[in-house]
């Protein structure tokens, strides 16, 4: 799953694959939000960890990855 994580006063954007359900990255982003904890953190699918202060979300956006289209046929 694509997640993609707005940060403030960032000028791009965090994108990261990971093999985590929405559910479990909604969980994560309301604990992080609500307080209990201080950094919202996700694992991507390589096992790579990514750290975010939880008072500089702007937002999180959960989807599937797009498919890059490869050849020359019609698009």
């Amino acid at each position: 799953m694509e997640v993609k994580i707005g940060v403030q006063y960032a000028p791009r954007e965090i994108v990261i694959e990971s093999e985590q359900s929405p559910e479990e990255v909604e969980k994560a982003v309301a604990a992080a939000l609500a307080g209990t904890d201080k950094l919202l953190a996700l694992t991507d699918d390589r096992g790579r960890k990514v750290l975010v202060p939880a008072d500089r979300l702007a937002y999180v956006e959960l989807g599937e990855p797009t498919k890059h289209k490869v050849g020359f046929g019609p698009l």
